[in-house]
């Protein structure tokens, strides 16, 4: 295998240990512990998720903790912000090709960082419906159902919300849930 590829494997395999816990610090760790147990005190917290993004700028785990600390905190903008973050660095984890195909059924099953690229493909889809910007959600839903058309996500349940809204459904007197799948819809 040449060097570049072989680099490459190691550093998706990271990527993939860390969107799952693995291969963190435990100094960052600590920085993410502690800003958890003074989450009631946000002032005091966010340096310390800050300090955490700095100190393993490429790792999910920082990214995660922060983005939970801007949605939990009703700071969606920022928490969108920090979103377009982790897709670009697990786009860059997964290669400048990854998308060209989508991935099989067992990788948006199983592999890690598939699974984290396809839910911060979600979140962001999520975040942006919520702050008014249905083209961009729909634009990230477009890109989700090509990726995962299985719907291993669960993606197309925004979808449907989304095609409801556009459609003036205010939802008072919904007649049916969706069945969960992409099935029929329109993008």
């Amino acid at each position: 295998m040449p060097a570049d590829s072989l680099r490459f494997a190691n550093d998706l395999a990271a990527f993939a240990d860390g969107a799952i816990g693995g291969g963190l610090s435990p100094q960052v760790n600590a920085l993410i512990s502690q800003a958890g147990a003074l989450r009631h005190l946000p002032q005091q917290a966010l340096p310390l998720l800050e300090h955490a993004r700095a100190a393993a700028p490429r790792h999910p785990a920082p990214l995660i903790a922060l983005y939970r600390f801007y949605f939990y905190g009703h700071q969606l903008a920022e928490a969108r912000a920090v979103g377009e973050d982790a897709l670009a660095i697990a786009r860059t984890a997964l290669g400048p090709s990854f998308g060209d195909v989508p991935p099989g059924d067992e990788a948006t099953r199983h592999d890690a960082a598939v699974r984290f690229y396809l839910f911060t493909l979600k979140g962001l889809a999520y975040l942006n419906m919520r702050l008014g910007d249905m083209a961009e959600a729909r634009l990230m839903l477009n890109a989700l159902r090509r990726l995962d058309p299985q719907d291993h996500v669960g993606g197309a349940l925004l979808f449907h919300v989304l095609t409801r809204h556009e459609k003036g459904d205010t939802g008072e007197a919904p007649t049916a849930y969706p069945v969960r799948g992409w099935g029929a819809v329109n993008l």
